[in-house]
């Protein structure tokens, strides 16, 4: 009984903070939720209701964590085709019909679904996904409102668009295709502002209260109408007492057709691939490295899509940008999930009819940002370089997508991987007389340093993967597991990407994972997640200095360092640090060390989110060993955020007898008592008479850092002079407590 009674405990001690992640999410959610409705052709309120009844249901009957139900990104297409085959009420018919199909899924334990297909196909067919959000809404961002039949004639008519916003006469139309490029212009820029207090409202909730505001400036101070025209303003929503009054009738006449059961098989294929990928990356940024029971989810999606298509939503799928600004807030329970389902039905409850003042153009571009981040240069320069190959397969998928539609896109990009691995190999028989052999052998070891060991042979591709995958589930995070491949002739790109994010688990969940007997294998490219097949390796370039570096090998020199501009193969020490629980470290470079590499000043490229959520942030940092044990603490400079943090269950330690110290500076730590005794005097009053820094310590080491951006050379000599004479007050703080002992 004890172990439930603490469950509860820690339940109701960390509610204060799922219910201030929630909040933060319900604010992004709002506006993402009217516009993936509207981009849908279907009314604006269904967004809200799908994110309302996923976070009250699954949030209760879910088998995940950390993770934020509602709308998604990638059934824009699909409910497109489905509202202009079938009509409105059919479509909500085909949603429900879907949200069964998603509940037998779950029962027939199909969580592994999303391991069927391969990376590149995947990302090929979000991409079209994006260009189909981005295609559709980037003219009602700009004021014009086509009809055209293909997707891809939207993308055809954009610099159309684009010269005629120059040629409006209507003003009204000029000021909604404003409204539509300063949104933007929001979206774009507003993630680059690495500034705490502004972060606290999103991006898209900056955009509806500023266009509220913006009807209130005309109509109060101005005393006018507003400027933008009526025909671009959102409507659509009922007043909070009339929603349920205004229920859609379901039509179900369609349902012996095959256009309803294309639809509904569509729609079923990219909720569920869409939800199981993200569930899959949520998984990797919990804190607590926890595993979602997929076909749990998949049973209460299903659930929860059918109880939304009765009331005029569309499918609950689990949401990948949400998920992470919950886990990024400190959201670690599915209470997170239902605050912000509450927040949702308070704001609607308050604010229906001032929803009403937000210009539709300004939504439309929150849905162009998202679909550009789903197919960005970016991501085809990062398949190029992990395969030539990689990118047929994801041009394959793209295309067939935007010319046919999106199953017929994913399947030809099965297709176009199966036969391009079997080129590659010049055999078709390796896989056809090896996919049904158990290719994997997994056993325990005993009396050696390694817990697991798993084989794996012949080939293991996305054909197959979930073999494998099945395996790596069962082994707890928490031990040492080893990987072999030397008995494989074929290892592929989806097989190489998967591994990595085991990698990152075990590691930080306090285990070890390794992958070994891929030294004979060669690479197509020197991407760490490009397939591997029995060739000669093709060898890697050198890269010249930049001129930064150049200033940094410098400095080296001067300060008796070594410098090394090349990425570090090491990048777990870090791992330890709360700041990168929930934070994955990209690579770290410009590495400045001394002898005994106790400092080690670097630069570190870091993700926090995941896929279009996924934020890169470059800084640079000090790291420094101590070679003793200290208290695990982290220091911040005292905020107002800080004081928001305490109403979310947080606690600053106070240090006796240094008042100033506590009013400046915000102390947190596990253990109160022995942090309180290491800040003594001296260490307080070192840190009240220098500049502040973010200060860390994981026990054996400190991490410190200033700003969230690459730092100057000024910057980069006051950071390890900072450190340097930290480090001395530091050791004198462990003699005098060594002493006194």
């Amino acid at each position: 009984m004890s172990p439930k009674k603490s469950t509860i405990k820690e339940f109701f001690a960390s509610l204060p903070k799922n219910i201030f992640s929630g909040f933060v999410v319900s604010l992004i959610a709002l506006p993402l939720g009217l516009g993936l409705a509207m981009a849908s052709e279907i009314p604006p309120i269904a967004g809200i209701i799908t994110a309302v009844v996923g976070g009250l249901l699954v949030s209760f009957l879910g088998g995940s964590h950390v993770t934020i139900t509602g709308p998604g990104n990638g059934m824009v297409g699909v409910l497109l085709v489905a509202v202009t085959t079938l009509g409105l009420e059919a479509t909500y018919a085909a949603i429900v019909c879907s949200g069964i199909l998603i509940l037998l899924l779950g029962f027939l334990r199909m969580g592994k679904l999303a391991d069927f297909f391969p990376s590149s196909a995947i990302q090929g067919m979000l991409a079209a996904i994006g260009l189909i959000i981005l295609g559709k809404q980037f003219h009602i961002m700009l004021a014009n409102k086509l009809s055209l039949e293909r997707s891809l004639d939207y993308l055809l008519a954009i610099p159309e668009t684009i010269f005629g916003v120059f040629q409006y006469e209507n003003t009204g139309l000029v000021y909604a295709a404003l409204a539509g490029v300063l949104a933007l212009a929001i979206m774009v820029f507003y993630p680059r502002i690495r500034n705490k207090y502004l972060q606290l409202i999103p991006a898209p909730m900056w955009i509806v209260l500023l266009s509220i505001a913006f009807s209130y400036y005309f109509e109060l101070i101005v005393q006018s109408p507003n400027p933008i025209s009526e025909n671009y303003m959102l409507s659509g929503i009922p007043p909070a007492g009339e929603i349920i009054s205004q229920l859609p009738s379901l039509n179900f006449g369609p349902v012996g057709s095959f256009p309803f059961w294309i639809s509904v098989f569509s729609i079923t294929l990219i909720a569920s691939i869409e939800s199981l990928l993200s569930i899959k990356a949520v998984d990797k940024l919990d804190p607590q490295k926890r595993r979602s029971n997929a076909n749990r989810d998949l049973k209460a999606l299903g659930l929860a899509t059918i109880g939304s298509g009765f009331l005029g939503g569309i499918n609950v799928v689990t949401v990948i940008a949400r998920s992470s600004v919950n886990v990024n807030n400190a959201g670690s329970n599915q209470s997170a999930n239902f605050s912000h389902a509450i927040f949702l039905i308070i704001f609607i409850a308050l604010f229906s009819t001032q929803l009403t003042r937000i210009p539709m153009p300004a939504l439309m571009a929150i849905l162009v940002y998202t679909g550009y981040k789903l197919a960005s240069p970016k991501l085809v320069r990062r398949i190029f370089s992990v395969g030539k190959e990689q990118l047929l397969i994801f041009f394959t998928t793209l295309m067939v997508t935007l010319f046919v539609d999106l199953i017929t896109g994913i399947l030809a990009g099965v297709f176009v991987t199966f036969i391009i691995h079997a080129l590659m190999n010049k055999s078709v028989s390796l896989f056809l007389r090896n996919i049904l052999k158990p290719n994997v052998l997994m056993f325990k070891e005993i009396g050696t340093k390694n817990d697991y060991y798993v084989s794996v042979k012949h080939f293991c591709s996305f054909l197959n993967y979930y073999k494998l995958k099945q395996k790596l589930d069962a082994i707890p995070q928490s031990e040492d597991v080893v990987v072999d491949f030397s008995m494989c002739e074929f290892v592929d790109h989806t097989v190489m990407d998967n591994l990595s994010g085991y990698q990152d688990v075990f590691l930080k969940s306090g285990g070890h994972f390794e992958v070994i007997g891929l030294d004979l294998h060669g690479a197509e490219s020197k991407h760490p997640f490009a397939l591997r097949r029995l060739i000669p390796d093709l060898g890697l370039l050198q890269k010249n200095l930049t001129k930064r570096q150049t200033t940094l090998q410098e400095i080296a020199d001067d300060y008796g360092m070594h410098y090394e501009a090349k990425e570090a193969e090491d990048l777990h020490f870090l791992d330890k640090f709360h700041f990168f629980t929930s934070k994955k470290v990209e690579s770290i470079y410009n590495r400045l060390f001394n002898a005994e590499k106790t400092f080690k000043v670097f630069d570190i490229n870091y993700s926090e989110g995941a896929f279009i959520a996924k934020e890169n942030v470059r800084t640079t940092m000090l790291h420094i060993n101590l070679n003793h044990e200290i208290p695990e603490f982290t220091l911040d400079r005292e905020g107002f955020l800080e004081k928001v943090y305490l109403f979310a269950g947080y606690k600053d330690i106070p240090i006796e007898n240094h008042r100033d110290f506590n009013k400046r500076f915000y102390l947190l730590g596990e253990n109160t008592a022995v942090i309180q005794e290491f800040f003594d005097d001296d260490l307080v009053h070192f840190f009240e008479s220098n500049p502040y820094y973010h200060v860390e310590s994981n026990g054996d080491s400190l991490l410190i850092f200033s700003k969230e951006r690459i730092a100057g050379v000024k910057e980069i000599k006051a950071l390890y002079d900072f450190g340097k004479r930290l480090r001395s007050v530091v050791a004198a703080t462990r003699q005098v407590e060594a002493y006194h002992s």
